[in-house]
């Protein structure tokens, strides 16, 4: 494949977003290595350290180009079903192929024994969760943990690369010390190590893997080439071999920040297109058909384990960032901002039924990670609403751990105020006729506005100009009528 400096080309956005060509695989069978040094063609062992829905789809695209496998995660069930030739993992297109037949070649394995699978390993990928604590602080518990288990079984010629996201200057400062002191080895002369931020999707894990260019950068020369040559013998896509693992680190984090910005851009043109009675929607549609404009969507927020996470990465390093500070500030004030926007139509919410549909943080991912729909939940809840909810990817105990009473699609209930926090395309078959008190429907991700509403039902979203709901013979509600919100 290829190995480059710089990213051989630099999409040209002209509005929303674009979709990158999957590369055709370029490699041919390749031979066994024992021990691997990083000749093109080769192949060697590699342990994967966290077979998650990260994980799980690098250790079958690696076996894939035939290396030797060892998945090594802490949950049992997790090991006992790769070594069963199945995936856990059930939302990745393919992987599930992937894995039975990688397991089936002998290529893939798990265990639970970090140590012994880095004895044996010539490259070891770590890829578990480093989040926030209660402080907006990066919680290492699950990182250090990882890192102590495996440093134990590293030995000469061995390459540790870092795929999670971490803070700028982690991989040198944070873990190489402590690699090194377990292991009593010299990290650049005696071992390797470098950092290569995964940038999966996800529902597009394994497409991802052959259509973006890898990023990836050492502590040192001899660590960049060891780890840009690996992912040259294991990826179909441009391997970027960065000048140093910050400068790869920041690389993920000024991605991710730089949509949390512009998402907050978006919601606040959305909050001051509502004032002037102008749809943010239409707005940016026009803006984004000049190439170099590319505002995102507004909405009720930003959820998942990456884009409200990595921007506190950068605060705890740079506070004086004040743009990514207030962005996130931004963002996560979207549910108040809803809240007032329902106020505005009902009045008080105390005693009021509140339907919330969509509570994963995306529609089609089995994911609660800083979804909105859980402080969206909570507010509500403080408010003094009767929360109840839905969502076609959790079971009802799911949602009562949540804080709100299960509803079941297509029943008949009181409900006087409706939420979507996702767009899920189900939300589509909303019939309002099994809903008779419902006064108003509030579209959080703009994916219902064409849904026909009876004219006692004001539809709001955000940046769009209220549709307030007809006045009858008893008078307007609380708070309706053009001049609302």
């Amino acid at each position: 494949m290829t190995i480059v400096s710089r990213p051989s080309s630099v999409q040209s956005l002209i509005g929303g977003s674009i979709e990158l060509p999957v590369h055709a695989c370029g490699h041919g069978p390749a031979i066994q290595s024992a021990p691997w040094a990083a000749e093109p063609g080769t192949a060697g062992i590699v342990a994967v350290v966290g077979a998650g829905k990260m994980g799980l789809p690098l250790a079958a695209q690696f076996a894939d180009h035939d290396w030797h496998v060892i998945a090594v995660d802490v949950q049992q069930a997790v090991v006992d079903a790769i070594n069963e030739g199945r995936s856990h993992v059930t939302e990745e297109p393919g992987l599930a192929e992937l894995v039975a037949t990688a397991h089936a070649g002998g290529r893939l394995r798990a265990t639970t024994d970090g140590a012994a699978a880095a004895r044996e390993a010539d490259v070891v990928v770590l890829i578990v969760p480093v989040m926030l604590d209660d402080e907006q602080q990066p919680d290492y518990r699950s990182m250090d943990s990882a890192v102590a288990a495996i440093a134990p079984g590293l030995h000469k010629g061995s390459l540790v690369i870092f795929e999670t996201t971490l803070p700028v200057g982690d991989t040198r400062d944070r873990f190489t010390p402590r690699l090194e002191e377990a292991s009593g080895l010299s990290a650049e002369r005696d071992f390797f190590v470098a950092f290569s931020p995964e940038r999966l999707y996800s529902g597009a894990a394994l497409r991802n893997l052959a259509t973006y260019p890898k990023l990836v950068g050492g502590i040192g020369p001899a660590s960049t080439d060891r780890a840009a040559a690996f992912y040259d013998c294991v990826l179909d896509t441009e391997v970027v071999a960065m000048s140093n693992s910050e400068a790869a680190e920041f690389s993920k984090l000024a991605d991710t920040t730089y949509r949390d910005v512009n998402i907050a851009l978006a919601n606040e043109f959305a909050r001051y297109a509502e004032r002037v009675n102008v749809d943010i929607h239409e707005v940016i549609a026009a803006a984004n058909s000049q190439p170099y404009s590319h505002i995102h969507q507004p909405g009720l927020g930003v959820g998942g384990h990456c884009i409200p996470v990595y921007p506190h990465f950068l605060l705890s390093r740079a506070p004086e960032l004040e743009l990514v500070e207030l962005a996130r500030r931004t963002n996560d004030g979207q549910v108040g901002a809803v809240i007032r926007s329902i106020e505005s139509e009902i009045g008080g919410l105390a005693g009021v039924p509140v339907l919330v549909l969509g509570l994963t943080y995306r529609h089609g991912v089995h994911e609660l990670a800083y979804s909105r729909a859980l402080p969206l939940i909570e507010r509500l809840a403080h408010q003094g609403a009767l929360v109840s909810a839905w969502d076609p990817l959790l079971l009802p105990d799911e949602i009562a751990r949540l804080g709100a009473t299960s509803w079941t699609w297509g029943e008949t209930a009181p409900f006087r105020v409706i939420v979507t926090q996702t767009a899920d395309p189900l939300f589509g078959g909303l019939d309002p006729t099994w809903f008779p008190e419902l006064e108003v429907l509030f579209d959080g991700r703009d994916s219902l506005r064409d849904l026909a509403l009876p004219a006692a039902v004001a539809y709001r979203g955000i940046g769009v100009p209220p549709r307030p709901r007809a006045v009858t013979a008893a008078g307007p509600g609380p708070g309706s009528g053009p001049g609302s919100g």
